[in-house]
């Protein structure tokens, strides 16, 4: 982490390739976490939004281990667990109480397509998110057909590509 003193640029609401010092980061997010209210040295209090929590289902742990990166990254997000199948997330969904699921297509015993199906039968106010190493030509139409709400090909995610796709969601 950045040590010294933040520069005049610096702002909660920057991202740090846009400019932000990242020294201030850390301190704002852990007290947007404890519930207190960010201060700045004008002594303006920003009130920042409840962070999006996310459950990351894929059956590869190294794939898991990426797009935990990713929610780390992006501003806002948070990770509420991690399943490796299907059949995990369906039990995990209750418990959890996620607010964007980022679902694998492609996993053995019930597939992404179908747990994103049955969450959002039992859960519909649950946003899903389809991640697959397939290409949007051919899966996005199917992904949005079982109820996601996007669909981004692995190659392509990223922090910018998740904060997109909740943007409308």
């Amino acid at each position: 982490m950045p040590t010294g003193e933040c520069r005049p640029s610096c702002c909660i609401w920057r991202r740090r390739h846009d400019g932000g010092c990242g020294y201030h980061h850390q301190e704002d997010r852990r007290a947007t976490l404890a519930g207190r209210p960010v201060r700045r040295d004008d002594e303006r209090v920003d009130v920042m939004t409840k962070p999006v929590r996310v459950l990351i289902v894929d059956d590869q742990e190294s794939y898991r281990s990426a797009a935990r990166l990713v929610v780390e990254l992006a501003d806002g997000f948070e990770i509420a667990g991690e399943a490796a199948s299907g059949e995990d997330s369906l039990l995990m969904v209750p418990d959890l109480l996620p607010d964007l699921v980022l679902m694998d297509i492609n996993m053995p015993g019930i597939d992404g397509l179908e747990a994103t199906k049955r969450l959002l039968a039992d859960h519909p106010d649950l946003k899903v998110v389809v991640l697959s190493t397939y290409e949007a030509v051919e899966y996005e139409q199917i992904a949005v057909d079982a109820g996601a709400v996007a669909f981004i090909s692995k190659s392509e995610f990223g922090p910018d590509a998740l904060e997109a796709a909740w943007e409308p969601a």
